[in-house]
């Protein structure tokens, strides 16, 4: 089976603010990602796990090194080209919700595909979406605004929109990290078995060993590189 998302010596330079030498914050990242495999990417705070999902992501370019996904060198992909990969394949998850206050839990879970270029994706996506909220116990909750939710069906809500267009890649960037421990309890089994259902591939960043435990394989990033 061909890897689904593979990382070849991917590193990461920031330029000094005060015109030092250039801060290193991946340096060296070699990854094999197989379709559907659950994965978490655990270290100490500034180890650059945030900024590897950013990079998988397309929200930012490595300094050096490759990023293939499904075979496709996205170094070699325009900010449009780049724009559309985000849009169509990857669907994103934060530690705040970034919900809209003033919309409706339905509204907002159809924000992205008001981007997408696939005209049947998007006249399905009311029925999706339903379908999923109702998946993740918000069914009776899609007029409601996200002032009205707790902050665990907030993030229901998030990871709902994010699978909204059907995305190949969940990236969740410390998902349970602003939730109590029994809402950060029912998000993680919901994360794992949506993984599963929807045959999406996931990786997430986390601080929470139960949660990273979860996951099928476990990646430990120290001072910018792969822990042996």
């Amino acid at each position: 089976m061909a890897s689904f998302l593979v990382l070849r010596d991917v590193a990461k330079s920031y330029q000094s603010v005060l015109d030092g030498p250039p801060v290193t914050v991946l340096d060296g990242i070699d990854m094999e990602i197989q379709p559907g495999e659950s994965c978490a990417i655990i270290g100490p705070s500034g180890s650059g796990k945030s900024t590897l999902l950013n990079i998988i992501g397309t929200l930012d370019r490595p300094t050096r090194g490759q990023v293939l996904l499904e075979g496709q060198d996205l170094a070699q992909l325009n900010e449009e080209q780049l724009a559309d990969v985000r849009n169509r394949q990857i669907g994103f998850i934060f530690q705040a919700h970034h919900l809209l206050p003033q919309c409706t839990v339905l509204e907002n879970v159809l924000v992205p595909t008001l981007v997408c270029g696939d005209r049947q994706l998007r006249q399905s996506a009311p029925e999706r979406a339903r379908r999923l909220l109702d998946r993740v116990g918000l069914g009776p909750r899609v007029d409601h605004r996200p002032g009205q939710l707790s902050g665990g069906e907030r993030q229901r809500v998030a990871v709902v929109r994010g699978l909204i267009n059907q995305p190949r890649l969940l990236l969740a960037d410390e998902p349970t990290g602003a939730l109590d421990r029994a809402a950060a309890k029912e998000l993680a089994r919901l994360l794992v078995e949506l993984n599963r259902e929807e045959r999406v591939t996931l990786m997430l960043v986390t601080h929470a060993p139960d949660l990273a435990e979860q996951m099928a394989r476990q990646f430990q990033l120290r001072d910018g590189r792969l822990a042996d």
